[in-house]
């Protein structure tokens, strides 16, 4: 076959790179008996991220080979999401151990870039890489560093060092609620209630709708509404847990599942029999290791007592990216593509993972089904302040005496959260803002800290509540490098979709940076972004800018 003067293939010759037969092998070891279908194709890549530390571009065509995925398509999954370290042909990998400092707003006002620059400067670049990362879900612990997969909270040259002494492959499991120990409290017996017909679909979401739960990872949708709304579709449907909570200044899922991890998958199995899903799915973050262990094993051991039976859990795991928070994206990553939101409509009730009906619910709502359903929808209704329904596990970091997951009634106000549950502002530092919803829910001044905290409560001051995420400034911190550290984690995690988003948040950070803080054209920039932003990542992103123009102008000198 001739193409030009000189230029000849045998026609049994491929085109594009070739597949290295040793990393073939070697990807087919790594695979072993696992199922080569699509969505699990970042399961697939992470197999091979642990075992070599980098995905190198053999291993990546040998993936795609033996997936029978096109070599582009694999390589734009893997290079999509922040975790996954792509080394092509001639360049050099990595180094085996990779030091986490965490930069988000909490961390960064706790000295975390004075602390990232001791250490790269004192480790071996040979033996240690260090980076600069978006929140790891560490907070009350700032500033907070991962060190392979041990965190370590309030982290200094000295235990960052120590720590690369010990195991940093494996996960540091804490002290947790086993599945012995749950069973003997009462455990799953409310699930057999449901599986028996003692409590239909219908009561069930009855019960959620009494007692005002809501979806606790930000929207805050009435849970039982969804319910009956995906129940009344033909299946197959499915139910998705997303745990992916990125959104700086979260910790509280890490917090439960760490502590209590049963009391998450029994309100997930009744909601899964509830719908009548077929399947369900639970997307948990890659930063959150001894999670993803612990889970693992109890499901496990659910399979094994019996307890898991025709609606089986899927665990899947995360790979750095903020925007699979939003639901639409978690789906698409599930499905093993790349995390990008979808156009609405249609909704994922109607039209969600693989094309079917989908209930997608937050960590800290599956949580208190069990409660509801045993001690009845008023009891965790009464919970509330000043008319508000419910508990809420605020996720509190910043310039607090103690920080934390508080267990606080909805609708209490900053000032009591801040004097009951947080033992008021570390000495020296006087009370100044707060984050409520954390990065995208604004910055409140303090003397709106008498606001009800709750969903719709501080609308009004452009804000909201989010993911109760506070985050405590005092008088000593700068509100404009609050908004600038806030605006580059946007700019950093917007996943390049639409426009808007892609370069609002990189314009924004770049007239922040230049010290141009012109009321109009930020204002300009920031209703482009509202408008037209796919999802509420760039619909959000310039609120903690607003916030800082309208709550505090003498920061930049108007």
């Amino acid at each position: 076959m001739t193409f030009g003067k000189g230029l000849t293939r045998k026609p049994s010759q491929p085109k594009g790179r070739q597949v290295e037969d040793t990393a073939l092998e070697d990807v087919r070891a790594l695979l072993g008996q696992e199922p080569r279908r699509r969505d699990l194709l970042i399961e697939h890549l992470h197999k091979i991220q642990d075992a070599y530390g980098h995905l190198s571009a053999a291993h990546l065509s040998a993936l795609a080979e033996e997936m029978r995925l096109p070599q582009a398509e694999v390589y734009e999954v893997a290079s999509f999401y922040h975790h996954f370290d792509i080394v092509r042909e001639g360049e050099v990998a990595p180094a085996p151990l990779t030091v986490r400092v965490c930069d988000s707003v909490t961390c960064a006002m706790k000295g975390a870039d004075a602390l990232a620059k001791l250490l790269a400067g004192t480790l071996d670049p040979a033996k240690v890489r260090v980076q600069k990362v978006p929140c790891i879900g560490r907070c009350a612990g700032a500033p907070a560093v991962q060190v392979g997969k041990r965190a370590i909270d309030a982290a200094s040259e000295i235990s960052v060092k120590s720590a690369l002494f010990e195991n940093a492959t494996a996960a540091e499991i804490p002290d947790y609620i086993g599945l012995d120990p749950y069973l003997a409290g009462g455990g799953y017996k409310t699930l057999a209630r449901v599986r028996a017909g003692d409590l239909n679909a219908v009561d069930i979401a009855d019960h959620a709708l009494e007692a005002g739960l809501r979806g606790l990872g930000g929207a805050g949708f009435p849970t039982g509404t969804k319910w009956k709304i995906v129940h009344d579709l033909p299946g197959p449907k499915y139910l998705t847990i997303n745990g992916d909570e990125g959104e700086p200044g979260t910790f509280k899922d890490r917090f439960h599942l760490e502590r209590d991890p049963h009391r998450l998958l029994d309100g997930a199995l009744i909601a899964a029999h509830a719908i009548g899903a077929d399947r369900i799915y639970l997307y948990m973050r890659d930063e959150y290791p001894a999670v993803l262990e612990i889970l693992k094993r109890e499901i496990a051991a659910l399979r094994q007592a019996g307890i898991v039976t025709t609606i089986d859990i899927e665990l899947r795991r995360g790979a750095g990216a903020y925007i699979c928070g939003e639901e639409s994206a978690m789906i698409e990553s599930i499905e093993g593509k790349r995390g990008l939101p979808r156009h609405r409509p249609p909704f994922i009730a109607q039209v969600g993972l693989f094309g079917r009906p989908t209930l997608n619910h937050n960590v800290e709502t599956l949580f208190w089904i069990r409660d509801i359903l045993e001690k009845k929808p008023e009891w965790f209704a009464s919970q509330g302040r000043r008319g508000h329904k419910g508990f809420r596990s605020f996720s509190v970091s910043g310039r607090v005496k103690k920080p934390g997951v508080k267990l606080a009634p909805a609708g209490i106000t900053m000032t009591e959260l801040l004097e009951e549950f947080c033992g008021g502002m570390e000495d020296g530092h006087t009370f100044k803002a707060y984050l409520p919803g954390g990065a995208s829910g604004g910055i409140l001044p303090a003397r709106l800290a008498d606001e009800p905290l709750d969903f719709g409560t501080l609308d009004k001051h452009g804000c909201f509540i989010g993911s109760h995420a506070i985050v405590v400034f005092s008088d000593q911190d700068d509100m404009r490098g609050v908004a600038l550290n806030l605006m580059r984690f946007f700019a950093h995690e917007s996943c390049g979709q639409c426009t808007p988003c892609r370069s609002g948040t990189e314009k924004m950070v770049g007239l922040l940076q230049d010290g141009d803080w012109d009321r109009e054209r930020i204002a300009d920039l920031d209703a482009v972004m509202r408008s037209a932003s796919i999802c509420g990542l760039g619909q959000a992103a310039a609120n903690p800018v607003a916030s800082v123009l309208k709550f505090f102008p003498k920061e930049f000198g108007k």
